[in-house]
């Protein structure tokens, strides 16, 4: 597993790497029952976690691995790190490796974070005197210097994985394995976290990231290798792996066609609403809104057939009426299969406070144009401030008021 890379410009080589788990039928779970059933013979199916998976990463590269739920990515990250072995297939390295599979792994609640750092550290490659010179900078970091003291049974979960990502971002390691870590802290921290990460890639270290955030794939990744039951789908540009991964979600035109008023989503499978939010005036997703404030609703769609003008919107709703307003603007042109339009509407919030939905759909652009897909319902947002004289909603107008002489 440690032999380097034939080719020299390749940090990571993966070829044909398989690996297939068996699974009993029935567990046995206690002493009792395995002495009332000695000779029961276990039946056991063979799960194919990966299948003949190959893929090469260059030095410096920031390399995604996407799919799925069950699609085999965290398998084959386990397979990278020498935590599984191959079935088949083989794995060539070149330079040190270290592995974020859970962040955390290895702290002790009972400890301070102080002593949680350094141990953490040197578990991870470090020497007790870099462990105990990069301390600073990882409390900086997490921003947790006031709890320093703190024992980490006394943290929340969100102030133990920022702990956490801060120690592992010291480890100097020439390729990183990391699965699904950046979803920690709030919003600014989370930023703080893809900045870092960048940071290291101008370095000069190859990374490996596991995530389901495509997003992030696009941001981030240089290229990517989508996994669907162990077997690779796509591979190669970071957007064009986003864009089939969204489509292996999203696309299911026979499930749309076959709508049934309990569904939250129907449509003819034209075209598939892949995301839709809400942005507070600095452009940060939130789903909560001040009233009288700017905000943005955004709406992102992706065809499946071609399609000419289609007219892009959504409708607010709360749970005493359901259709409150209305917003749709037509993408005027011709538009082919994989094209993605983005709907954005600036607004000054409107309603009173309270909590509606935002149901996101796109639609043929005449009036009685076939909903392609609608999503019902699928953005929850609360609105908070003062309710002023008691109306649901601010109409935007021009007032003057003047003193009347009477005769």
């Amino acid at each position: 597993m440690t032999t380097p890379p034939a080719r020299a410009s390749e940090t990571l080589i993966a070829e044909n790497v398989s690996k297939t788990f068996r699974l009993p039928h029935e567990q046995v779970n206690s002493l009792k029952e395995r002495a009332l059933h000695p000779f029961r013979a276990k039946r056991m199916d063979p799960f194919v976690a990966l299948d003949h998976v190959s893929f090469s990463v260059a030095g410096g590269e920031f390399f995604g691995i996407v799919g799925r739920n069950g699609s085999g990515k965290s398998t084959l990250l386990k397979c990278l790190a020498g935590i599984y072995g191959t079935d088949e297939g083989r794995i060539l390295l070149r330079g040190r490796l270290a592995t974020f599979i859970e962040l955390g792994v290895g702290f002790n609640p009972d400890l301070t974070a102080r002593d949680n750092v350094i141990i953490n550290g040197i578990m991870l490659g470090l020497t007790p005197t870099e462990a105990r010179g990069r301390y600073d900078a990882v409390m900086d970091f997490a921003e947790l210097g006031e709890f320093e003291h703190l024992k980490l049974k006394n943290y929340s979960s969100g102030m133990y994985v920022r702990l956490a990502f801060a120690t592992m971002i010291q480890v100097d390691a020439d390729i990183l394995l990391i699965d699904e870590v950046l979803a920690v802290g709030d919003v600014s921290f989370q930023q703080k976290c893809h900045e870092v990460l960048a940071e290291i890639r101008k370095r000069g270290r190859t990374i490996l990231f596991v995530t389901h955030d495509m997003h992030t794939v696009e941001q981030l990744c240089d290229r990517a290798i989508l996994l669907e039951r162990g077997a690779p789908l796509e591979l190669g540009d970071s957007n064009k792996v986003a864009r089939r991964y969204d489509r292996l979600n999203f696309e299911r035109k026979s499930d749309l066609k076959r709508k049934n008023e309990d569904d939250p989503r129907h449509g003819t499978g034209e075209a598939v609403v892949l995301d839709a939010w809400f942005e507070d005036e600095h452009g940060t997703r939130t789903a909560t809104v001040e009233r009288g404030r700017r905000c943005t609703a955004r709406v992102l769609v992706e065809l499946c057939e071609p399609a000419v003008d289609p007219a892009l919107g959504f409708e607010f709703g709360s749970e005493h009426t359901p259709h409150l307003a209305i917003t749709a603007e037509v993408a005027a042109g011709s538009f082919a299969a994989g094209e993605r339009i983005e709907l954005e509407a600036a607004m000054v919030m409107p309603f009173a406070p309270g909590r509606y939905t935002l149901s996101p759909f796109v639609r043929g652009a005449d009036a009685q144009g076939s909903v392609m897909d609608r999503r019902d319902g699928w953005v929850p947002v609360t609105v908070i401030g003062t309710r002023g004289a008691g109306g649901l909603v601010d109409v935007p107008s021009e007032v003057r008021v003047r003193q009347m002489v009477v005769p």
